[in-house]
């Protein structure tokens, strides 16, 4: 099975975290969720603490097939600002591996130079990149090559299930969003 890496910090935005590891494993993908430090409890932006699996200095990008980034502003800066995941990001992209990225946090994408032409994030969010080609409400999840880009935390499971579907295929995400009655997801 596919092993996909989420990376937080503090200030991550709690429903897109937990709602994409949550339908991941659902689908019986193997999630890390890393820190960018030893702590391993990690502050969401509205109060909730997540304990984490491990630091993520003590992974390579071998280890995984996607690495997916939550949102959240505050655990975007961090992100973004983090010289490990930034050449993280950058190794994925070069081995051609797929990157998602929702709300805030296509802003950490840009950041990292990884960032294809046609994405979506949060609204306004948009402001702070400079690459060309954002997609607004268009979609729900855009994919451009090997990212994969939404809008927020309402978003969340369509693009858990949008992971699903390209690491596993239709069958389990079609299974998957049946179970889950998330019908509204089927425009993926």
């Amino acid at each position: 099975m596919p092993r996909v890496l989420v990376p937080i910090a503090e200030g991550f935005e709690e429903i897109e975290a937990i709602s994409i590891v949550d339908v991941l494993r659902r689908a019986g993908i193997e999630v890390i969720m890393g820190t960018l430090n030893e702590n391993l409890l990690v502050k969401g932006a509205h109060g909730i603490s997540v304990q984490a699996d491990c630091p993520i200095k003590n992974y390579s990008v071998d280890d995984f097939d996607m690495i997916v980034l939550p949102g959240g502003w505050g655990g975007t800066k961090a992100l973004a600002s983090d010289s490990t995941l930034q050449t993280f990001l950058q190794s994925m992209d070069a081995q051609g591996k797929n990157i998602g990225a929702i709300c805030a946090a296509p802003y950490a994408l840009y950041t990292a130079g990884v960032l294809k032409e046609g994405y979506t994030c949060y609204p306004s969010v948009e402001e702070q990149i400079e690459t060309a080609g954002y997609r607004g409400d268009a979609d729900a999840v855009v994919e451009s090559g090997n990212i994969m880009t939404s809008r927020g935390p309402g978003t969340a499971i369509c693009f858990g299930l949008a992971i699903v579907k390209k690491l596993v295929g239709d069958e389990s995400y079609a299974s998957l969003r049946s179970g889950l009655l998330a019908d509204y997801c089927a425009s993926l």
